[in-house]
């Protein structure tokens, strides 16, 4: 199985919470289906279970929530296509990610 979040990035993510004081906090990781609109950025992952996450979902609304990698796992776009992890992408602000969707 693919990891949505490799091992080598698991340690730069905050746990669940660590966060919640900070007004503008860091998205380190994009996950996106390359053949539909719903992209989520990771903020926060809980690391007893290395699934829950925290953070910024763009699809139907755009909103702060907690989503599972578990489930990601399972969902596929309108051609088949699995949930992956943009390669290109580099640790944002949720702030400048917010201005990418007014």
């Amino acid at each position: 199985m693919d990891e949505l979040i490799p091992i080598s990035l698991r340690d730069s993510i905050p746990t669940l919470y660590q966060t919640e004081d900070t007004k503008d906090p860091l998205c380190h990781i994009k996950l996106f289906t390359p053949d539909s609109n719903w992209t989520w950025y990771v903020i926060e992952l809980f690391k007893e279970d290395m699934d829950t996450c925290y953070g910024y979902v763009q699809g139907v609304e755009n909103e702060l929530g907690y989503f599972s990698l578990k489930e990601l796992r399972t969902i596929k776009g309108f051609l088949g296509l699995a949930v992956e992890r943009d390669l290109q992408f580099k640790p944002t602000l949720l702030s400048q990610i917010h201005k990418k969707y007014e």
